[in-house]
């Protein structure tokens, strides 16, 4: 039913479009186009302290929430975020 209904409206869609006649003049594809600049090849720069460190602190506790979910240790209803919120409180601290 939804998939007729969706044909119906696309139909419709496609009947309300303006009709460009053939004797109309098309641009040329190349007055069209604008040439793509080449982009530099960039390398990204080394993440600052502070963030080096948060990153450190997040693949730490990303191993231990895999390990601890594949133990079975992790509380009901603990998420990702919560058990990173925690762990990197955790980590600062240390």
């Amino acid at each position: 039913m939804l998939k007729h209904v969706l044909t119906a409206a696309l139909a419709a869609a496609l009947l309300s479009l303006p009709v460009q006649s053939s004797n109309a003049q098309a641009p040329a594809p190349d007055a069209a186009a604008k040439p793509a600049k080449p982009r530099a090849a960039t390398a990204k720069p080394a993440p600052s302290g502070g963030r080096a460190a948060m990153l450190e602190r997040q693949k730490k506790c990303g191993v231990e929430w895999r390990e601890a979910k594949a133990g079975g240790k992790v509380e009901k209803g603990m998420t990702w975020p919560k058990f990173w919120s925690a762990c990197n409180k955790r980590l600062k601290g240390a």
